[in-house]
């Protein structure tokens, strides 16, 4: 009996070491966790970030509006008949 005993204890302690500290172990379980968890919420910026982009191509396949603000913005197109008007700040010359 006492070696019947002795087996169950040894098996019992060697199931242990390899729960953990073996591979695929509590710790490794719990870094693959939050490895997880950084990227579902990396994924979800970039799911943002993806939905903005198609917004922007959608508005630009329809509306000529987003093409002309682009044009303003990026490139400093004026319509025709317009007048630019540039305003400059004031120096002062309190700079420190």
């Amino acid at each position: 009996m006492r070696v019947f005993t002795a087996i169950l204890l040894i098996l019992l302690v060697l199931l242990q070491y390899r729960l953990w500290f073996g591979k695929n172990s509590v710790p490794d379980y719990l870094a693959l966790k939050e490895n997880l968890l950084h990227q579902q919420s990396a994924n979800e910026k970039l799911r943002q970030r993806n939905k903005l982009l198609y917004a922007d191509t959608d508005d630009l396949k329809v509306g000529l509006e987003a093409i002309e603000e682009r044009a303003r913005n990026e490139l400093g197109m004026i319509k025709e008949n317009e007048t630019f008007f540039r305003l400059i700040p004031k120096d002062d010359g309190n700079r420190n």
